[in-house]
């Protein structure tokens, strides 16, 4: 048995794992799901001045509070910058996961790594710098899943993107880590090579961005794997 701690990407919340962590409590692993300052459930606090260490703050602080160790820490999409800041300031972290994920250097940003995402962002931002979410068809869900994710979907603070990761050990580096290609979407593939250069593992999903959504029993499999690594 494993405990799994899932950190959801961009506009997304802890909901958004619901059928992914079902489908590994069968399979006996423990999965915790906390929700990013100002995102989800917790979209009544939004601030534009929650930024990507607020996000990495409240994950380290969720490991302690809750006194987890040697937890599989998940970072999907925008998610991945988190997790990586994560394992530079807690020793309570086991194995990393990028589902399709950003996989950054210190210094490094969203959108210093996203080509055109600045741009896009900045044109569509209000005058608070609040981003609103894409469109759940972009992440490949079906009309179901469209109708379901589009009410949980929340704006998304720009600064997230635009703060630049500090995490100048990158201990990271230093964790077994492991990345799922999720094989529809552009974004990954770019990061897939990034990591497999550094020895990390990879996994290739025939799905969409959003495959603990879409694809969640080969996400499952592909993650149980991973847990006897």
């Amino acid at each position: 048995m494993s405990t799994f701690v899932f950190v959801h990407g961009s506009w997304h919340g802890g909901w958004c794992w619901g059928k992914l962590t079902s489908e590994l409590a069968v399979r006996g692993h423990i999965c915790r799901t906390p929700t990013l300052s100002g995102l989800g459930e917790h979209h009544h606090t939004a601030s534009p001045s929650i930024d990507l260490s607020t996000h990495i703050l409240d994950i380290t602080n969720f490991l302690e509070f809750e006194d987890l160790r040697g937890v599989i820490l998940v970072g999907h999409s925008y998610g991945g910058m988190v997790i990586t800041g994560v394992a530079d300031r807690s020793d309570r972290v086991g194995k990393l996961v990028y589902l399709d994920a950003i996989v950054p250097e210190h210094g490094e940003s969203a959108f210093s790594l996203i080509n055109g995402l600045e741009q896009e962002f900045s044109g569509i931002a209000d005058a608070n710098g609040m981003v609103p979410p894409w469109p759940p068809k972009r992440y490949g869900a079906d009309p179901a899943d469209v109708a379901w994710m589009k009410p949980r979907l929340t704006p998304l603070p720009i600064l997230t993107h635009r703060e630049k990761l500090n995490a100048p050990k990158m201990k990271a580096k230093l964790l077994p880590r492991y990345f799922v290609h999720c094989m529809q979407f552009r974004l990954g593939a770019q990061f897939a090579e990034r990591i497999r250069s550094q020895g990390a593992t990879v996994f290739e999903l025939n799905a969409g961005h959003d495959a603990m959504i879409t694809n969640p029993r080969e996400l499952a499999s592909i993650l149980d794997r991973i847990v006897s690594s």
